[in-house]
């Protein structure tokens, strides 16, 4: 996407792949918050509110809960002083995601053994 100060909600859904009730729901429970609106009452997205996103969709597919992604939305809002508790709450889903990754790598060698297998006895 070209830099462009700022998004139409059909630009960032195209950007982010959310749809556009996910931006009106994120924006409902404050994951999305402060989100500009033209005279006609339209929402405009600033390049930070599409990164942010990005961040968020990032979360999203990596399992994150809502209830933990809004505590993180509410770390950043709070300033710089709670750097080290968005940092703890990360490293914890890091180490979800860790053993997704070792559960899926598991599931994955039982699947490739079942291929081995079904290709002997053609």
């Amino acid at each position: 996407m070209t830099r462009v100060s700022v998004y139409t909600p059909a630009e960032v859904v195209e950007e982010t792949g959310f749809s556009l009730d996910t931006l009106r729901y994120y924006e409902k429970i404050g994951l999305l918050v402060d989100i500009e609106r033209n005279a006609a009452g339209q929402r405009r997205f600033s390049q930070a509110d599409v990164g942010w996103l990005g961040l968020i969709r990032c979360l999203r597919d990596t399992g994150m809960p809502i209830a933990e992604m809004l505590r993180f939305a509410e770390l950043v809002r709070q300033g710089d002083h709670t750097v080290a508790d968005r940092i703890r709450l990360l490293e914890e889903h890091d180490r979800r995601v860790e053993a997704q990754i070792a559960n899926l790598s598991e599931r994955q060698r039982y699947i490739h053994n079942k291929i081995s297998y079904y290709r002997s006895v053609l």
